[in-house]
């Protein structure tokens, strides 16, 4: 069985995440390709798919959110993603039981004694006249019958895993700041959810695997589990093993991926790339170190913008009065320095805040 060390997989990886090569793919596309982008920041998938579009335009994005062909919702590890609407349709029910499990998880003891259904059903009724609402004007309607709950428990169980919820714009779009304001994603979208198939081949789960491992692959099961929090994917795993390709990486996982994904030359140059906090790169695993060296493991749950240099975390970034500050976390080279510095100023001109110095420490 082929081995593919750290290298190799960091060269497929970023081959998938077109990190190697900008592509010219419509927005819709590129989200739908990668699976969704993590989305909490609401500006950092702007920062995502400037380093992976070529010609990148925030416009666009702003128009797929206005015109619905993608959403803000609540799915992957019960974090805000940024996903297709074809994709929340079809992958919501799928996540409903780790939705909810997760929530319990975190609120245990708040929620104890809580009847989830009867909770669901009063908060579909308060949202039934179809007007959005934020959180807090959500749990208003509701606390009077449970007011033992924290008032954001009962708002994170009600718009995070009861009810299937868009966050509404202008909450995500370009330069603005809003607050979140949720509709029930079937009214949003004015369509609904896809139902779980019945049988226990798990077809979603399959699709999920599927798309992951183009975007991502190859990877182990524990990876995917990693990436979209469920945990009862085994039966899709079993179920599409037979058109799947198996390598090993260096510590012995089995490692599944697609028969034609592209696994390019371990020696393929990769070029200089500043990422947003939480990018799927990062975070699509549950064994980093394809991408990022154990010591710095905390930066990618810690919200740390980060840039890639030959193809690794190498550096973090942060933009403050009117500057790009680069932290390297190693000592670059004075070609890295160079390509570091030219992307750098390609950035400050895609964010358009004025920025007017790029600071590169030179020093560690």
């Amino acid at each position: 069985m082929t081995v593919l060390d750290s290298r190799a997989l960091n060269r497929a990886t970023l081959a998938r995440q077109h990190l190697l090569t900008r592509t010219d793919t419509s927005v819709p596309e590129a989200v739908a390709h990668l699976c969704g982008l993590q989305a909490q920041e609401p500006q950092e998938p702007f920062i995502g798919l400037w380093s992976r579009l070529a010609d990148f335009k925030p416009e666009k994005l702003d128009d797929a959110l206005t015109g619905r062909t993608m959403v803000r919702t609540h799915l992957m590890r019960r974090t805000v993603h940024l996903v297709t609407s074809d994709d929340a349709l079809a992958w919501r029910a799928r996540h409903d039981a780790m939705l909810r499990q997760r929530v319990l998880g975190t609120y245990r003891r708040e929620l104890a004694g809580i009847d989830l259904d009867q909770v669901a059903a009063a908060g579909r009724a308060a949202v039934a006249d179809q007007q959005p609402r934020t959180m807090r004007e959500l749990v208003q309607a509701l606390e009077d019958r449970w007011p033992g709950p924290p008032r954001r428990v009962l708002g994170e169980l009600l718009v995070a895993a009861l009810i299937p919820m868009a966050q509404l714009p202008p909450r995500g779009l370009w330069h603005q700041r809003a607050g979140v304001r949720n509709l029930p994603l079937a009214t949003w979208l004015e369509r609904d959810i896809d139902p779980l198939p019945a049988g226990g081949s798990d077809p979603v789960g399959q699709r999920l695997l599927r798309r992951y491992l183009a975007a991502y692959g190859p990877a182990a099961s524990t990876d995917l589990r990693a990436w979209c929090g469920l945990a009862g994917l085994p039966t899709a795993v079993k179920a599409a093993r037979e058109e799947l390709v198996v390598f090993r990486d260096e510590r012995g996982r089995e490692l599944l991926d697609l028969p034609d994904a592209p696994r390019p030359h371990p020696d393929t140059p990769a070029p200089v790339r500043f990422l947003p906090a939480f990018d799927n790169v990062i975070l699509g695993y549950h064994d980093r170190s394809r991408i990022i060296d154990a010591p710095h493991l905390g930066l990618s749950v810690a919200g740390h913008r980060t840039v890639l240099v030959d193809g690794r975390v190498t550096a973090t970034w942060t933009v403050r009065s009117h500057h790009l500050h680069i932290s390297p976390l190693r000592p670059l080279t004075p070609l890295e320095q160079e390509a570091v510095r030219a992307e750098a100023q390609d950035l400050t001109t895609f964010l358009d805040e004025d920025i007017d110095q790029v600071q590169l420490d030179t020093e560690n």
